[in-house]
């Protein structure tokens, strides 16, 4: 089993606090929980595999989310899975290397393997008769030592080329923590497989193929929290919990990213909806089709919400406080999103985010249930206050916004508060350490790009 670090006060306190503010097009948020399908983080420079004499001299700046006594400790095939983590995924290497022991571990090597399979999903220029095999066998590939794909274009296809170094810690953890892996791998490829050239027709195919690509990460996730034996066995018992928590985050990239993937030949919103509006998705973005693009975006934010009442009931059950983070953080991150998308036209004119400042406060307070229930609340306010006498899902919509508000009543009042009563001054030195760090890997990849690009392809 692979040694479990230390329980590193700096990224438990601070790093976990840094995940997802880069501005779209320098390493925006990934699609979901743990990244699956659709794992790639738009915008991110390529990462070449560094060679060992490069290692030396930049390494530990690499992985600079955990501490030093926790990289020493660890071998040099682990320390560059971390490598492969910061490079890949820097908002969610921060949460991820937030998290407690040996878990920490796990969901490293959890992510990299996800991110590997989506890899070759993504991959236009690996023919489909050998695509469809590699999906449907990928989980086999953890198991041979040597296995590795040099063919790959991708950004990200270092996971490949290096898949030796990947499977090795994979095999060095405990056989719980492998066997979830494998499964998760295994029903995910295969998924992936079915979906290449299948469009989401129904809005059945549009949650199950959200199941595929996320609600998988979220059973995988729950799992190895329970065989961490951080979180209650119930936890990663419970799949319809913990699939809505994928499928919550999922849709709502999907909602967002509608004029992205569109326009880069994507298509993600499921036909049942859209057809009702449009005779094509693009025709959403017509500026003459902008009150049937609304019905249609709001049809799906209100679909996406049916979710977030298991989102309160999983939450809920969770006791370490850094699986609870982990977790907690992209949920309220994706609830605020769906805010601002809902009734908002510029779903279909450009980029919608949630402003930075937002998102760091969202990422400050997200630490407790009573405070989740309460930005739980605030933000389906929001929308409450968007809905349009006129709209076709109006009353879908309220019923829902009542349904959530219902739960969060309930779930309050049973609640024994988390609260840490951390001191204002902790706080502020907390909020500067993680502004500090994303300045950091910010400047850190922009140089790193700008190397890049003077050395040439």
């Amino acid at each position: 089993m692979a040694g479990a670090c230390c329980k590193c006060p700096l990224s438990l306190s601070v790093f976990k606090r840094s995940l997802s503010v880069a501005p779209r097009g320098c390493g925006s948020a990934p699609r979901f929980l743990l990244p699956g399908c659709r794992l790639g983080e738009r915008g991110l420079q390529e990462a070449a595999r560094p060679s060992s004499a490069l290692r030396s001299a930049g390494f530990y700046r690499q992985t600079a989310f955990l501490c030093l006594s926790c990289q020493e400790s660890m071998s040099e095939s682990l320390r560059t899975c971390y490598l492969y983590l910061n490079q890949t995924s820097r908002s969610f290497a921060a949460v991820i290397q937030a998290l407690d022991g040996e878990l920490r571990h796990a969901v490293c090597i959890f992510y990299l393997v996800l991110r590997a399979l989506d890899t070759v999903e993504d991959d236009m220029t690996i023919p489909v008769d050998k695509k469809v095999p590699m999906l449907n066998d990928f989980h086999s590939y953890l198991y041979q030592d040597e296995w590795c794909f040099t063919e790959s274009q991708e950004k990200d296809r270092q996971v490949l080329e290096d898949f030796p170094t990947i499977s090795l810690e994979f095999r060095n953890l405990a056989q719980e923590y492998r066997d979830v892996i494998s499964d998760i791998c295994h029903h995910m490829g295969v998924g992936m497989a079915e979906f290449l050239e299948k469009k989401v027709g129904s809005m059945k195919e549009w949650d199950q193929y959200c199941h595929y690509v996320a609600g998988l990460v979220g059973i995988g996730l729950s799992r190895l929290f329970s065989a961490s034996q951080l979180e209650d066995p119930e936890v990663g018992r419970d799949t319809e919990l913990a699939n809505s928590m994928g499928l919550f985050l999922q849709k709502t990239n999907i909602i967002r990213d509608y004029l992205e993937d569109t326009q880069e030949g994507r298509a993600f919103w499921p036909q049942e909806a859209w057809s009702q509006f449009a005779g094509r998705l693009e025709d959403l973005a017509k500026p003459e089709k902008l009150e049937s693009a609304l019905s249609c975006l709001n049809l799906l934010v209100t679909d996406a919400l049916r979710h977030v009442p298991d989102v309160i009931a999983y939450l809920s059950r969770l006791r370490n406080q850094s699986v609870f983070n982990f977790c907690a953080i992209p949920q309220v991150m994706a609830i605020a999103t769906l805010s601002t998308c809902y009734n908002n036209p510029m779903v279909f004119q450009g980029v919608v985010k949630i402003r930075k400042g937002q998102a760091v406060t969202l990422m400050m307070e997200a630490t407790n249930m009573r405070a989740v229930q309460t930005i739980i609340t605030q933000y389906s306010q929001e929308i409450l206050h968007k809905v349009s006498l006129a709209d076709p899902s109006r009353e879908k919509t309220l019923h829902i916004l009542a349904v959530i508000r219902e739960k969060s009543a309930l779930s309050q009042s049973s609640l024994r508060s988390r609260t840490h009563h951390l001191s204002p001054m902790y706080l502020s030195a907390a909020m500067l350490l993680a502004a500090v760090s994303w300045q950091y890997l910010s400047t850190t990849a922009a140089q790193a790009q700008g190397t890049s690009d003077m050395q040439g392809p």
